[in-house]
């Protein structure tokens, strides 16, 4: 990996030379002339590595380091003091200022190169656990068979969802979608048989919605498509689709094709002054009471919420599409 460096030296002649050896052994190098500049630098791009002199005009190499650790920097810098002052008392305040390392001045390059090593297998264990802990994040709100979040997810982010929506005054919807008679599947070809339906009806949802859209396993065989910046008509529009395209063509498993269909209910978020944690769950609840709606008019439709209703009242389905 080709690590990002920031030079910060003033003087132009030792800045040219370091410049140069920076680059030979592999570095991107890019220069600032003094701490402020070093300072902007590092707040606009993203560096791993900064090799500061401490006596700069202006904000010294110290103190940008203090600035820098002050600045909460979405990744870790590893920060490398050169300097030419000598007590251990010197030393000690640039390590407590946030310098991870210091080089006396003028640096020798086989040291120089050799400390920069240890920063560079700093960087990568730290990206390495940055990117760990996003794996373990990931894998707790999503659900693995599937490949598409779980309940956690929806309950967590349909608030903010709702939120959002209620500040800016955007409009907000849901699909609640749920497989007909999956528990015959589950009964008859077995529960292998099941997964796979419940895979393909993921990806083809998947497959159909756009990309600020996105899908959340409720449980079982029960499914939340939740479209931010999308109108009734809208949603109505996007179950239509996903419920056509999984009705219209039969799902291979282990066992077989077999022909499968969905019932949907839709509802979008209504003005109110409700807190976003209860405007959400009102939102799933009339989500659900349309579902339920297309499972009484025969299966197989979309359904939307009562239009006039608001949240926390009940809604009253106003319009189905029955497929013979």
């Amino acid at each position: 990996m080709r690590l990002r460096l920031l030079l910060a030296e003033d003087e132009p002649t030792q800045r040219l030379l370091l410049q140069r050896l920076l680059k030979q052994a592999g570095y991107d190098v890019e220069t600032a002339s003094d701490g402020e500049e070093a300072l902007r630098k590092i707040l606009q791009g993203q560096f791993q590595i900064l090799v500061t002199d401490w006596d700069m005009p202006g904000m010294d190499g110290a103190t940008l380091c203090r600035r820098v650790r002050d600045a909460n920097l979405p990744t870790y810098l590893y920060v490398l003091l050169l300097t030419s002052h000598g007590s251990t008392a010197d030393v000690v305040a640039g390590l407590e200022a946030g310098a991870d390392d210091y080089v006396r001045k003028p640096p020798v390059p086989a040291e120089l190169m050799a400390r920069l090593s240890a920063g560079r297998r700093i960087v990568q264990l730290e990206q390495s656990l940055r990117e760990a802990n996003a794996r373990i994040q990931l894998m707790s709100v999503t659900d693995s068979m599937l490949g598409i979040y779980n309940r956690r997810y929806l309950t967590e982010q349909l608030v903010r969802a709702v939120e959002r929506a209620q500040r800016y005054e955007r409009p907000l919807s849901a699909i609640m979608a749920d497989l007909d008679r999956f528990k015959t599947i589950n009964d008859e070809r077995g529960h292998q048989t099941g997964d796979e339906v419940l895979i393909r009806f993921a990806e083809l949802a998947k497959g159909t919605v756009r990309q600020s859209d996105w899908i959340a396993r409720f449980g079982g065989e029960e499914f939340v498509v939740v479209l931010p910046e999308t109108s009734l008509d809208g949603a109505m529009a996007t179950a239509e689709k996903i419920r056509a395209a999984f009705a219209d063509a039969p799902v291979s498993t282990s066992t077989g094709e077999i022909s499968v269909t969905a019932s949907f209910g839709v509802a979008e978020l209504a003005p109110s002054t409700l807190s976003p944690e209860v405007a959400a769950a009102a939102l799933l609840r009339e989500a659900d009471e349309a579902l339920y709606a297309s499972k009484r008019a025969g299966r197989n439709c979309v359904t939307a919420a009562g239009s006039g209703s608001s949240p926390g009242q009940s809604a009253s389905p106003t319009r189905s599409r029955s497929i013979p």
